[in-house]
């Protein structure tokens, strides 16, 4: 049978494989790819404040200076926010800005190995895995927790936060500077922590729920 017809046959019979197909006349086409095992076990959550704290970063804009990037830090025991911030360029330095507020709040200073013991959830983006992010974490005594690769969920309270932060301010507020959006961010990570109520916490609000695993911790 000819190449015409083999051809032919194929358009009546059904799709046109490569092994019947003439040399060449197929569109090339991506190999496709295989994804391994997702590797999150869903135990993220901590029964006692700081022990881990997941950090993100999200995009917004500003009327006068367009494009910003804020950064967050969360507990994941309690979901506070234990840090927050803006800059135009989202560099490294600025996504330690968050862990550097939370350290100081949290552990009463900023030092070497004042956070023995916890530990920093992030992603895989290049300003969490530079070597500036990485040295700041091993000079506090934190360890650096990154998730799995293809596995957002294990950054999940981070990305619980940001999906709030958008819906209650970003979203709803318009801010013309950078500075102005920092402030901005600032009072409104204040009233969430002592306000939103969290359903898995029996509706208190994250600063409530610190009191109350600490006075269980004690209690213990």
């Amino acid at each position: 049978m000819g190449s015409a017809a083999r051809a032919g046959r194929a358009h009546l019979e059904g799709p046109l494989l490569a092994a019947d197909a003439p040399s060449g006349l197929l569109a090339p086409s991506r190999a496709r790819r295989v994804l391994g095992p997702r590797h999150h076990d869903g135990t993220i959550i901590t029964d006692k404040p700081d022990l881990m704290w997941g950090t993100d970063a999200t995009c917004t804009v500003t009327t006068r200076e367009g494009q910003s990037t804020v950064f967050i830090a969360i507990d994941h025991g309690t979901a506070e926010c234990v840090g927050i911030h803006a800059a135009k360029v989202g560099t490294r330095f600025e996504a330690l800005e968050p862990i550097r507020q939370g350290v100081k709040s949290r552990f009463g200073a900023y030092g070497q190995g004042v956070a023995t013991g916890l530990s920093i959830r992030h992603d895989n983006g290049s300003q969490y895995t530079s070597n500036a992010f990485q040295n700041e974490l091993r000079f506090l005594g934190a360890e650096s927790s990154p998730s799995f690769v293809r596995s957002p969920e294990g950054n999940g309270c981070a990305e619980r936060f940001i999906r709030t932060l958008k819906e209650q301010l970003l979203w709803v507020r318009t801010f013309s500077t950078v500075d102005e959006l920092r402030r901005g961010l600032l009072e409104w990570a204040h009233q969430y922590n002592e306000h939103w109520l969290l359903e898995r916490h029996n509706f208190l609000s994250p600063n409530q729920a610190r009191r109350a695993l600490l006075q269980s911790k004690q209690a213990a």
